[in-house]
């Protein structure tokens, strides 16, 4: 799990650098930082499903995700519960950051790939890759929002750590086309983060998280019943 244990450490070095960063920005440079953060997660966001969507093939299932996952969370209201959470430790909104940072860094082909290589192959490559990439963002974030940020390392640890110990059983699952879907709505989900930094609509990200959880159901269900 050294690629895990690397990428973990980059985010908290980088949510130190970034919050260290912090304290010194006037406020109309931390507005200036705002946005550049939004304008980044809407690029990724519309990089990753201008890259997945020509794979998929599933068309409409991303917008069954979207639909119904956003549906389950504003019943459960999971936006409310985090920010509640969050707001215990913080006074800021530092709970719109995580959720643009724990997208950013756990759902994406490098951090789900990565630990699956790891564990079966040895190779690290793509961990190694995905650390320098988080040590950038997670500066940035930080720089932002605060040190919060680093609690967004404990998540990625859990997260790679988990997919690292059941990479037997997920290699062949992902290889299947559910890593295109995952990443086709992480993708909107990440540009619906960049849209709530900017203040052009509170997209209530969290809300949308359980569309994640759909792909996986509709390939589990695809393979039970065969069609």
């Amino acid at each position: 799990m050294i690629g895990t244990l690397v990428n973990t450490a980059t985010i908290i070095c980088g949510s130190l650098l970034g919050g260290l960063l912090k304290k010194g920005i006037k406020d109309k440079y931390r507005d200036a930082l705002y946005n550049a953060m939004g304008l980044a997660a809407i690029g990724i966001g519309v990089n990753s499903i201008c890259t997945n969507m020509p794979q998929s093939a599933y068309p409409v299932l991303f917008i069954v995700s979207l639909a119904l996952g956003s549906l389950l969370g504003s019943i459960i209201d999971l936006d409310s519960k985090f920010n509640g959470l969050v707001g215990k430790f913080s006074k800021s909104n530092l709970g719109q950051g995580l959720s643009t940072g724990i997208l950013m860094f756990c759902i994406g082909t490098l951090s789900i790939l990565g630990p699956i290589n790891a564990a079966l192959y040895g190779d690290h490559t793509y961990l190694f890759t995905n650390a320098t990439l988080d040590f950038v963002t997670s500066m940035a974030l930080a720089s932002t929002y605060g040190f919060g940020m680093m609690i967004a390392a404990g998540v990625l640890f859990l997260w790679q750590g988990a997919i690292f110990l059941c990479a037997g059983w997920l290699e062949p699952v992902l290889s299947g086309g559910l890593m295109t879907e995952i990443s086709l709505v992480g993708g909107f989900l990440i540009a619906a983060s960049g849209i709530s930094i900017l203040g052009l609509k509170d997209m209530k990200t969290i809300n949308m998280l359980p569309a994640l959880l759909v792909p996986p159901i509709w390939f589990a269900a695809k393979a039970l019943i065969g069609f």
